[in-house]
């Protein structure tokens, strides 16, 4: 469990499947946030090395904070929530490092398995827009995670995100070329390869989130709806275009894990 002394300036680092996603707190107000990707057990070793013994580093820090290290404190908290244990083993190194677990999270009936970072966004979610939430995170993958107003895990589902569909077509079969998700609705009805490709997986995941959505609402119609991960706001995007009605529900948040990180009580003060 965390230290009950009051959290002042910290780093939160959330290791997700794809990227190292960072955020810089002073007291509960997230002020800045980045991603990085992935490095290696040198790498990580290094740079904890010249942390610890208090040279920021900087390979880390996006320019803003670069430019402002004098404010920064050197051997700064740092509180580390993952879903590649490979990479927690890495960064849980460093002296000043807590890693967040289910358990430290005020959230009711959640089970064993279920990833820290739906955990977090959940509960990020209900705490900053209100209860009962459902929470769609496009990232890797794309899922959705439900609580009710008692802060009870009502459940969700998890599905290949919108990417790791495209890659695995080209992936797993011999003609099927490798494609980008278009920034804009592509046509349903394609006459390429290419864009019958874009056109399966966008229209099928829209389709289901649509269902999802629905399905959820009818169940808690007092509900808010939270959208958040890499593609969200590509995902608005198409969602504004084929369902105007159910995006104009959605609240947009690129940060929820953060401010579930910013919601616990925790803090080991700097």
């Amino acid at each position: 469990m965390f230290t009950s002394q009051i959290k002042t300036r910290y780093i939160a680092l959330m290791i997700g499947n794809s990227r190292l996603h960072w955020a810089w707190f002073v007291g509960d107000t997230l002020t800045e946030a980045w991603d990085t990707n992935h490095l290696s057990d040198l790498v990580v070793e290094q740079l904890l090395q010249d942390w610890a013994s208090g040279i920021m580093p900087a390979s880390i820090l996006p320019p803003k904070l670069v430019e402002q290290q004098w404010a920064i404190p050197s051997k700064l908290p740092l509180y580390i929530a993952s879903v590649v244990p490979t990479q927690t083993k890495l960064w849980q190194t460093y002296p000043t490092a807590q890693v967040i677990t289910l358990a430290d999270l005020p959230l009711q009936e959640l089970y064993p398995t279920l990833g820290i970072d739906r955990a977090l966004a959940v509960l990020g979610a209900g705490e900053t827009y209100g209860y009962p939430v459902l929470v769609i995170d496009a990232g890797t993958a794309l899922t959705f995670t439900g609580a009710n107003s008692h802060r009870q895990l009502i459940g969700g589902a998890i599905l290949p995100g919108l990417g790791l569909q495209l890659k695995s077509l080209a992936k797993q079969t011999a003609a099927l070329p490798a494609t980008q998700l278009p920034t804009q609705l592509p046509t349903r009805w394609a006459r390429e390869t290419s864009g019958a490709i874009e056109s399966g997986v966008i229209y099928t995941v829209l389709a289901g989130i649509q269902d999802f959505i629905a399905n959820w609402q009818h169940q808690f119609p007092d509900t808010r709806i939270a959208l958040t991960g890499g593609d969200s706001g590509l995902l608005q995007k198409y969602l504004q275009t084929q369902f105007p009605e159910t995006a104009a529900q959605l609240i947009v948040d690129p940060h929820l894990i953060f401010r579930g990180m910013g919601n616990l009580e925790w803090g080991m003060g700097n």
